[in-house]
C-alpha cells in the first residue's frame, strides 16, 4: 500500500521548471514519509488498544473469579449455619421430648399410685362396711334367736 519514495534528483536545477519539479519530488517524498509515519502510528495504536483490551479482559476475569469464590464461600457459610441451626433445633426437640416423656411417666406413676391408694382405701372401707353389716346382722340374728 505504501509506495517507496522516489529519490530526488540532486542535479542542479537548470530551469525554473526543473526547480519546481525538484520541489514537487521533495514534497511527494515528504508526503510518502508522513503517510508511512501515520500508518505506523495507527498500527502502534492498534497494538496498544489490543493490549489494553487484554488487560481489561484479564481484570474482568480476575474480578469474576474473586466474586465467584466469595459467593461460594458465602454459600458454604450459610449452609454451615443452617446445618448447625438444624442440629440445635433437633437437639432441643429431643430434649423437649425427653422432658415431656419424663413428665408424662412421672404423672402416670403418680396417677397409678393415687388410684391404687384410692382402691385400697375403698376396699378397706368396703370391708369395714361388710364387717359392720355382718356384725349388725349377727346382732339382729342373736336377738331374734334368743
Amino acid at each position: 500500500m505504501v509506495e517507496e519514495t522516489p529519490k530526488p534528483v540532486e542535479a542542479e536545477a537548470k530551469s525554473p521548471l526543473d526547480e519546481v519539479m525538484m520541489q514537487a519530488e521533495k514534497a511527494y517524498a515528504a508526503y510518502m514519509d508522513a503517510e508511512r509515519q501515520v500508518a505506523k502510528a495507527y498500527h502502534e495504536n492498534e497494538l496498544q488498544v489490543a493490549k489494553a483490551y487484554k488487560r481489561a479482559e484479564a481484570q474482568a476475569q480476575r474480578s469474576y473469579d474473586a466474586a465467584m469464590a466469595q459467593a461460594m464461600k458465602d454459600r458454604d457459610e450459610a449452609l454451615s449455619k443452617a446445618l448447625q441451626a438444624r442440629e440445635n433445633a433437633m437437639r432441643r426437640a429431643d430434649e423437649a421430648f425427653k422432658n415431656t416423656e419424663e413428665t408424662a411417666r412421672t404423672a402416670y406413676e403418680a396417677a397409678i399410685q393415687q388410684a391404687q391408694a384410692a382402691r385400697e382405701g375403698n376396699i378397706e372401707k368396703a370391708w369395714k362396711v361388710r364387717d359392720q353389716t355382718i356384725e349388725q346382722a349377727w346382732q339382729i340374728y342373736s336377738k331374734i334367736a334368743k
